[in-house]
């Protein structure tokens, strides 16, 4: 049993003077630091003419600036030894580097660069989108990616949440500079970002640095940002036919946001299901039955809502029975709950995830300024522990019955459809 006493929270919030919140948190027992800047941007902010533009756009931050090139840019990080990378999510956009502390300054020159001189070439523009329409031909390729992404798409379908974020080839070749620089001067503000430092470094002198390289970012855009309708669950079913050897199947449940209080419940109630190898999705389908090798539940949260997914690979001749066992186990779940047993593991295994990845610079510079951005504050390690502790079985039990509602979950398979029978799971 982890018995997790409160201690010092070591975390600081600061702003820029263009209004650019600063999360910094200081590990003075490590020799490396992180570094991170988050911009609340995604694929859900685009519309039909620009879907894909959010991921475009955080590619061509490292093509180049006035004072350094692509090569450039990763050579400089190579040199000290830091690794420098990127994401586009639905809902943000984050750029970060880890390096070891004496970098650190450097680290930060360099993404203040990429943000502040882009230059946004047309040839490299051109360039990129090719780069981009191979990344979409990847993820068509990849059943278990297409599975997921067909579900997300249909059960939003006319909401921008459901766009992918790559995009489409249609709208990505289409895109301009003039997009791409409107969409910059609209959602890289002061007002929209968050950055985030943790590990071994001197605060005063890495927030005057902060101030000097970010601090001419302009404070708030004078267009108006779109306000979304909040996105509506549709129970969907989703075929792809692909001549491959095993069929890839997700279901998905209407599900909460990352807002909800019940956040710790369904990080419990995920992991008894599917989110772990002692799961009953893979202890009973897999290690029990051997009828797949990859069967795992996982959640989807955003700001308005959320999905549960079950993802299962299996040779189609075995799709029924596994679709059964699944459904079962579901049931089970709704019916009898989850025992003693059962919640005390998965409460230590859920801490000690928390506490390991509160002891690396790279997670807290992430876990920090993701909450920044999402909740606007700081969520202290000491209410993630107590949120775990307070979940009860009754809890699970009650959110398993209300979300879990196997008449209303959509699926998605992939592969070899053309002999299988759906029509008892849908």
């Amino acid at each position: 049993m982890i018995d997790f006493k409160k201690g010092t929270y070591m975390t600081k919030i600061k702003q820029l003077s263009n209004g650019i919140t600063v999360v910094m948190e200081t590990m003075p027992y490590l020799k490396s630091a992180a570094f991170g800047v988050w911009v609340r941007v995604g694929s859900s902010n685009e519309d039909d003419s620009n879907n894909g533009i959010a991921h475009m756009i955080e590619h061509m931050l490292f093509k180049g600036t006035s004072r350094r090139s692509a090569k450039q840019i990763a050579d400089e990080m190579a040199q000290i030894g830091g690794n420098i990378n990127a994401y586009t999510s639905k809902e943000l956009t984050s750029y970060y580097a880890t390096t070891l502390s004496e970098h650190l300054p450097l680290a930060i020159d360099i993404i203040a660069d990429m943000f502040n001189n882009s230059l946004i070439e047309e040839k490299a523009l051109k360039k990129e989108k090719g780069v981009i329409i191979e990344e979409i031909d990847m993820y068509d390729d990849s059943p278990e990616d297409l599975a997921h992404e067909m579900l997300q798409q249909r059960i939003w379908k006319g909401h921008p949440l459901g766009y992918m974020i790559s995009g489409t080839k249609k709208v990505v070749r289409k895109v301009s500079r003039n997009q791409i620089m409107d969409f910059i001067n609209t959602y890289y503000v002061g007002d929209n970002m968050v950055i985030s430092v943790a590990g071994n470094f001197e605060e005063d002198k890495i927030f005057a640095l902060l101030q000097e390289q970010f601090g001419v970012i302009k404070k708030s855009c004078e267009n108006n940002v779109i306000e979304r309708i909040k996105p509506e669950y549709h129970k969907v079913t989703c075929k792809k036919q692909k001549d491959i050897e095993q069929l890839h199947c997700n279901i998905a449940f209407d599900c909460i946001s990352y807002l909800s209080e019940e956040r710790f419940v369904l990080s419990i109630l995920n992991s008894i299901l599917g989110g772990s190898i002692n799961s009953r999705l893979f202890q009973k389908i897999r290690e029990n039955s051997g009828l797949t090798y990859s069967i795992y539940s996982y959640g989807s949260s955003y700001k308005e809502t959320g999905l549960l997914h079950i993802y299962a690979a299996m040779n189609p001749s075995q799709t029924s029975t596994v679709l059964k066992k699944i459904y079962q186990i579901i049931g089970d779940l709704k019916k009898k709950g989850v025992t003693a047993e059962e919640l005390a593991m998965t409460k230590e295994q859920i801490k000690t995830e928390i506490i390991l990845g509160s002891e690396s610079a790279k997670s807290k510079m992430n876990s920090n300024g993701k909450s920044m951005l999402n909740r606007g504050r700081v969520t202290p390690m000491e209410e993630l522990i107590e949120g775990i502790n307070r979940v009860s079985i009754s809890d699970i039990k009650e959110f398993a019955n209300r979300y879990l509602d196997l008449n209303k979950c959509s699926l998605s398979v992939v592969g070899n459809i053309n002999d299988i029978d759906l029509k008892a799971f849908i």
